[in-house]
This record gives structure tokens, sequence and C-alpha cells, in this order.
């Protein structure tokens, strides 16, 4: 019997297998691989909004977005929900019954979070040089001490602990949101250096060594860096707000002017439109307009700001793009379905989301297939 406990205990132990990074002696081997988010997916990601930090006004104004994304996401791929607990489990289920939406491809976890932001909190899913799929869990502090982080903190963890799959815990190694950082699968990363080397992140690091942990890390050999702006809403300044990599050769954005607009430097616009892939090519640049109108929530409250559809989600047959009851929405999404022939472009309400300060991308997750 000894022994037999012995064993089941052992088996627990080494199921899910976290590996503490330690870079003190550090090199710049490449060991992960980052896959870009338009490869295959087993599913989608969500972190599904609740009452518990914010109350139920606030839940409520977010639930149907939420809901839309989950509707969309389970004719391409799985769809994985992190539910704060098995009332809130029950709960969604509920609201996603009442829309007669299809449950076979939705899956539930419960584990308590602050907030819906797992672009930023979740698993960073990479290929180790065995082609394995493992979980990378980066620090998340709220970005820079500005609103709780203790348990969204922990949630790639438990993600990896729940799918037996391997975790490298980077917590002490650096801070990074998935926001803060664009990949174009093939070795180059755009960033803004205001959301990663902040003394709120990352005390002291210089860019040489965020870019040896890149590369380690991530794979990534070439780097666009634009200054972007501290203090600039709690993220100082996301690159997924404005920029992103449609695809391996095109960078999505926006003119001059809305960029300008949407308080980008003049500088980093410049040094954005002069890109250059890890072989020296030049990007091809997709250009999608700011909304038209200020964004009005549906509950009537002017932001006082417009609002960017370059914040969307590349899924397997869908691309998920925020939309804000505008002229331009139209036009955006015409745009990007144009850029991706093969997948249904479709529009997601995310007015009430972009009043707490991101979109559709901001609220995603990818898992790669195996």
């Amino acid at each position: 019997m000894i022994l037999y406990i012995l064993a089941v205990f052992l088996t627990a132990i080494t199921s899910c297998k976290k590996e503490v990074v330690d870079d003190s002696n550090s090199t710049t081997e490449i060991l992960y691989t980052f896959p870009e988010e338009s490869e295959a997916h087993e599913g989608t990601w969500l972190q599904w909004p609740h009452h518990y930090q914010y109350g139920k006004k606030f839940r409520d104004y977010l639930d149907p977005t939420w809901v839309a994304m989950t509707k969309e996401l389970i004719t391409s791929e799985k769809v994985h929900i992190v539910a704060y607990n098995e009332t809130e489990k029950n709960r969604i289920i509920d609201l996603l019954n009442a829309q007669s939406i299809d449950l076979t491809n939705v899956d539930f976890k419960t584990f308590p979070n602050d907030d819906f932001w797992i672009r930023d909190n979740g698993p960073i899913y990479v290929r180790d040089k065995a082609g394995n799929l493992v979980v990378q869990d980066w620090g998340f502090n709220g970005w820079g001490d500005k609103a709780a982080f203790n348990n969204c903190n922990v949630i790639p963890q438990k993600i990896g602990q729940a799918q037996n799959r391997t975790v490298i815990d980077l917590n002490n190694t650096m801070i990074n949101e998935g926001g803060s950082v664009e990949m174009d699968g093939h070795g180059t990363l755009m960033a803004c250096k205001s959301s990663i080397l902040n003394n709120n992140r990352n005390p002291g690091m210089t860019q040489q060594q965020a870019e040896n942990i890149f590369k380690k890390y991530l794979g990534v050999t070439n780097f666009v860096w634009l200054d972007g702006q501290a203090g600039l809403e709690i993220t100082d300044q996301h690159i997924d707000g404005f920029a992103r990599f449609g695809n391996s050769t095109t960078i999505v954005t926006m003119e001059n002017n809305d960029l300008l607009d949407y308080d980008v430097l003049q500088s980093d616009i410049d040094k954005l439109l002069a890109a250059k892939n890890k072989d020296g090519q030049a990007y091809t640049f997709l250009k999608l307009p700011l909304s038209s109108n200020n964004v009005v929530t549906t509950y009537g409250k002017n932001l006082g700001f417009k609002g960017s559809y370059c914040n969307y989600y590349i899924a397997n047959t869908k691309v998920l793009v925020p939309i804000y009851n505008d002229p331009n929405d139209a036009v955006a999404l015409k745009l990007l379905q144009a850029l991706y022939p093969n997948r249904t472009v479709v529009g997601i309400d995310s007015r009430n989301v972009y009043a707490n300060g991101g979109m559709t991308h901001c609220v995603t997750q990818q898992q790669p297939k195996e």
C-alpha cells in the first residue's frame, strides 16, 4: 500500500513539469519559438468578466461581448473559458444557453482571477526545440502595479497544470504582457519600450538584456522598437492597439494623422513605417481608419476618443474585429476581409470593453495546435 501511494504521488507531481528559469548565467541560444497568431489553433482562451472585483453592473455591461465572441469562435475552434468559480461557470452556461449557443466546443476552468485581460496575464504557448508545445508563465504585475494582479498572475501556471503541460516559469526573468509584444512568427518582434523597459515592470533592465530574453524564449532575432509613452493609459502604450502583424509580410496600422490622433509619437510612426523583417525586407502596410466618431458605450458614456480597429483577433476560420456602432466599422471590416480571404471577418461590439482600455485582441489568447 505504501508503495502504491508513493507511486500515485510521484505521478501527480511529475504530470506537470514546472521549470523555474535561472538566467544568472544566461546565454542567447534560442530555446523556444513563438507560433504566429494566424497559425492553426487548437483553441482560444477567454477569461470571463465577473462581479467580484468591480461589481455586477460592470460585469453585465461586458457579458454580451463575451457571448458574441464565444458564438463566433465555436465554429472555428475550441473555446476555453476561465470562470471565477462554479457559480460564475453556471451563470455563463446560462448566458450561452439563452442564446442557443452549442457548448460542444466549449470547456471551462474555474480559477479565481482579477480581471479579463487574458492576452496580458494568460499563458503564452511556444514550441521547444523538439516541437513540443509548452506554456510560458511570464511575470504579470497589473501593468506596473496599477491594478490587482495576484490571481491573474498564476493563471498560466494553473492552465499548464490542468493540461499536464510543461510550464516555463519566467516570473523572475521578465514582466511581459502579451499585448506588449507583436511577433511575425519569423523572428521579428515589435514593441513599445514604454511598456517593457519601464521601472514599474523591469527596473534597470537594458534593451540588450530584454532582447537576449526575447531571443532565448521567443526565438526573436530582429527588433522593431518604438519608444512609446510611459503613463499613457494603464498599459503605458501597448503596441497591439495601433500596430499588428497581419501576417509575416504585412503590418496593419493606421494613416499618419490617425496614429497621431491615437497618441502615437511622430518619431514612432516614422520608425514603424521603416520597419524591416529579419532578412532586411520592408513590410507592406494595411492602414485601417479610426472610428469616425468618438466611441459611446451602450450605456451612453462618451469616451471622448475614437476607436481602433487594429486590435483584432485571428482565429482559424474567423477574424474578430472590434466595432463601435460607427460608419467606419464597415470600412475596416472590408479592408480586413481582403487581407484574410480564407477567413470570415466578423465585427464584435467592443464599445463597453473599450471603456476599460482594450478590445478583442486584448481579451483573447490563442492555443496553437500540437
